[in-house]
């Protein structure tokens, strides 16, 4: 899953002399509003591989991000491609946890997520919000080559290489701003779900079924949230 911004973005940060002959891995690579693939394989990596957690265009094989390790083995790939996922992905700290492991000392992490202020949409699922400062904190025991903010859009772009002395550091209570929760949390629980239902509905119908309902509506919807 990628768009114009991502793909600008990664454009703009990489080189052939990273990618040729590499082995990549893309995380999350249903192609929806389309991808880096074609780029990335221009710069003649040894290997591309695009994984999600469904079939369809550009997907390889079938495997979520909770799994990579089991699956690939520990410093297997070279480069990992993570673009507009994290804040569909719960156990957030598990998934970078992985990212981290599963790159080789010396390879790179490109990864694109969204930022406070950017809509809510679940497709299914929509947890998190990170910033600038979130990803510095987060990536603090990688060299962190580029930090952008998105222009157009709330979201954040990041290009981050692993360290050949990596230790990887504890983001185990680190807090995050959950538009579940409309908080900064560590976890998500069931009771956020409970006490946000109401203003999370009222979320998902802004963004999945405004298309559909009348004026009228739509402008009680605005005048509720504000926006």
């Amino acid at each position: 899953m990628c768009n114009e911004a991502c793909l600008d973005f990664i454009r703009n940060v990489t080189n052939k002399e990273e990618l040729e002959g590499k082995q990549v891995l893309e995380i999350g690579s249903l192609d929806v509003n389309g991808s880096a693939r074609s780029f990335i394989e221009k710069m003649g990596p040894s290997k591309y591989l695009g994984i999600d957690i469904v079939n369809g265009n550009g997907v390889d094989e079938i495997c979520s991000i909770y799994d990579i390790l089991e699956k690939y083995g520990n410093e297997s790939f070279d480069v990992v491609v993570c673009t507009e996922v994290m804040e569909h992905v719960k156990d957030w700290k598990k998934a970078i946890s992985n990212m981290k492991k599963i790159i080789r000392r010396g390879g790179i992490i490109l990864l694109t997520t969204r930022s406070s202020g950017y809509k809510y949409h679940a497709w299914p699922y929509d947890f998190w919000r990170f910033e600038a400062d979130d990803m510095k904190n987060i990536f603090s025991d990688f060299s962190i080559l580029r930090i952008e903010k998105g222009l157009d859009s709330p979201g954040v772009f990041v290009k981050a290489k692993k360290p050949g002395n990596f230790v990887e550091n504890n983001i185990s209570h680190y807090k995050l701003y959950s538009i579940v929760a409309d908080k900064n949390v560590s976890t998500i629980s069931s009771v956020d779900y409970l006490i946000n239902f109401h203003r999370l509905f009222l979320l998902f119908a802004k963004d999945k079924l405004r298309p559909l309902l009348p004026q009228a509506f739509k402008n009680i919807v605005k005048k509720i949230l504000g926006k």
